[in-house]
């Protein structure tokens, strides 16, 4: 597996984890038998379960574009340093935003995330060059 492709596994993984974390907090903030229900009136959710709900599909943004990157990269066989240190990067950035979000490090917590996104579009211009 390319160092791209595991980066990309772990960030599926780190996905998983922050989806099971937002579970947890909005249960406890709206309970088990609305957790449970249809949810046919929505809830807002504050406090951690409202960011770690931002920050669960921040990463869902950001992993739909990470995921094309790694895909162009590994079917056009373009894997080079220029592609792995990025890969990387996104990863690490991914594991700092979360805390960041939900301990509300401003403005950190925008700088993380322009670093994962740069280190995204860096990878898709290396797969074109």
């Amino acid at each position: 597996m390319t160092p791209e492709l595991t980066a990309l596994t772990l960030a599926a993984l780190l996905q998983v984890l922050q989806m099971m974390l937002f579970s947890v907090l909005a249960q406890k903030q709206v309970g088990s038998k609305y957790a449970a229900s249809p949810r046919d009136s929505s809830r807002e959710l504050t406090g951690l379960a409202g960011r770690a709900q931002r920050a669960m599909n921040n990463h869902f943004e950001g992993l739909i574009l990470f995921g094309i990157a790694t895909m162009v990269v590994t079917y056009a066989d373009k894997s080079s340093a220029l592609t792995v240190i990025p890969a990387l990067l996104y990863l690490g950035a991914r594991v700092l935003y979360l805390p960041a979000y939900l301990l509300g490090w401003a403005p950190w917590r925008s700088l993380i995330w322009a670093v994962g996104l740069f280190s995204t579009v860096v990878m898709l211009v290396a797969a074109l060059l």
